[in-house]
């Protein structure tokens, strides 16, 4: 009978989730090369460079590979011969790792968890409480998979009941060009098909679990019909031409993962949940001798791919930007950010926004007038730097407060990544503003531009405070321009119709 010491769980929770914060996958990472390989668009064979120079940054300087360390997902199986040797309950045994591995010094984690969530929404400031599922099963060992689930692809999970003779993969792809990219694609999908409405979502976040296979079963055939549906799902989804960070390109899907369970004749459940290109999860076994072993992945894993901007890019003046440069920029166009702008996320747009629009001034220091904004909660720092990781959160959060930043702040342009919704986009038109995006999934490289870093204005908000940054050098791109033209309309389009075999204008 194998004997689980508290301490041992715990140390095991935490090592696991600090090795998850820096390390991909092997899968993953050979996933991402072939794609790398295999692309034909430069804007998605940047974004793709820039995530595989990124997680190569992170495995050596044991930094997060993303700004959001993401919600704790742990999936517990339990031998039935397995006895105790704690006070605790299994909860607070992976709380307490949850907290010892975002608080811990060396490489401190971005603490995302709010309490009262209908409400006043509070920071737990140590990313706890976990969420945590438990299956009892035969023998006396542990079995633990953590996972930590970033908000912007948790955020395009989709539900649905379907008519028991509803196709699932045309529901797939009805629903796939709805998440638009705020999920930073290239990811994989993970489906829950079956059992009852919460027991579909659960299979769904389960399957992400598994390993990326999709090249060794294409090559070997499929063997049932959920292998069946995979391929038919990876296929059409990738035939959409959306691509990586949504820019157009190959490659969507790394893989698609379902899982299915027995249900009601008068039912389909089906569940989607998709996992973003910092994937993060790692399974271990607990017999009872001590703490998981977790071996860091062999560097040589990573392709050769070392991102660095073009030589000819335009380089941009934040502190002396005028309107006409922004509307001189063009859409897909790439640029390189110098000098400060301010950041700002959902809690201190909604701030922000109540404050104009009830005729009210902003906190001293604070001014958007003329100035360019970054959507980020970066990670704390830590040593020598003036930031952690720092990458894009998803924008269209923030399409609702687009046209009082724009008309009453007099903000100049946006940084984020992913689409804009038609509302913002058409005050990004009326405005003569523009959108602009940097790579999700390229946090640490990102940070390594800014220069400097001030807190302005509401700092009890954590991450989440307006900081002002200095950078040199910071990568975007055009994402929607002066005339309301999106890139992420654009480019997915254009690689649909060379998919297609259809000529394509540089107009189109």
């Amino acid at each position: 009978m194998a004997v689980i010491r508290e301490d041992d769980l715990v140390q095991s929770v935490a090592d696991a989730l600090q090795y998850i914060s820096y390390y991909h996958a092997p899968d993953f990472i050979a996933a991402m090369g072939r794609a790398y390989a295999a692309e034909t668009s430069p804007a998605a064979r940047d974004a793709i460079a820039q995530i595989l120079t990124n997680s190569r940054m992170c495995a050596e300087g044991h930094r997060p590979i993303c700004q959001d360390t993401g919600i704790v997902v742990v999936f517990v199986k339990i031998g039935m011969g397995v006895s105790w040797d704690t006070r605790r309950t299994l909860d607070e045994m992976i709380n307490e790792g949850v907290r010892r591995a975002y608080l811990l010094p060396e490489n401190k984690l971005r603490a995302s968890i709010v309490s009262d969530p209908a409400g006043k929404r509070p920071n737990t400031r140590d990313n706890t409480p976990a969420v945590i599922h438990v299956e009892m099963v035969a023998g006396d060992g542990l079995d633990i998979t953590v996972a930590a689930k970033g908000g912007g692809s948790e955020n395009k999970s989709m539900f649905e009941m379907l008519n028991p003779s509803d196709s699932v993969a045309d529901w797939v792809l009805a629903q796939v060009p709805h998440m638009g990219a705020g999920w930073c694609p290239p990811g994989m999908l993970g489906i829950g098909i079956g059992g009852s409405a919460e027991k579909a979502l659960l299979l769904a976040k389960e399957s992400l679990m598994e390993p990326i296979d999709m090249p060794e079963l294409r090559a070997r055939g499929p063997r049932n019909r959920l292998e069946e549906l995979r391929i038919e799902i990876y296929d059409r989804v990738n035939a959409l031409g959306i691509g990586a960070q949504g820019l157009g390109g190959l490659t969507t899907l790394l893989d698609v993962k379902i899982l299915d369970y027995p249900t009601h004749a008068a039912s389909l459940p089906v569940a989607m949940i998709p996992n973003c290109a910092a994937t993060r999860h790692v399974h271990f076994h607990l017999d009872g001798s001590g703490p998981a072993r977790l071996d860091p992945p062999d560097l040589s894993t990573w392709p050769k791919v070392d991102w660095a901007p073009d030589p000819d890019t335009r380089r941009v003046d934040l502190d002396n930007l005028t309107r006409d440069e922004v509307a001189a920029w063009k859409p897909g166009e790439r640029l390189l950010l110098n000098g400060k702008f301010l950041t700002g996320r959902d809690a201190a747009h909604k701030r922000i926004c109540a404050l104009l629009e009830a005729g009210e001034p902003l906190p001293d220091g604070l001014s958007f007038k003329d100035r360019v904004i970054y959507y980020v909660g970066p990670v704390d720092p830590i040593g020598n730097e003036v930031v952690g990781p720092a990458g894009p959160t998803t924008a269209n959060r923030m399409d609702r407060f687009t046209e009082t930043m724009l008309a009453k702040a007099g903000l100049i342009a946006m940084v984020g990544k992913a689409d804009r919704g038609p509302e913002a986009i058409e005050a990004i038109r009326r405005h003569r503003s523009a959108y602009l995006i940097a790579v999700g999934g390229a946090a640490y490289l990102v940070s390594k531009a800014i220069r400097s870093s001030r807190i302005v204005a509401f700092p009890d908000l954590g991450m989440e405070a307006v900081y002002e940054f200095e950078v040199k050098d910071m990568p975007v791109t055009v994402a929607v321009d002066s005339h309301g033209v999106s890139v992420h309309d654009t480019g997915p389009r254009r690689m649909r119709a060379t998919l297609a075999g259809i000529p394509v204008s540089v107009e189109d």
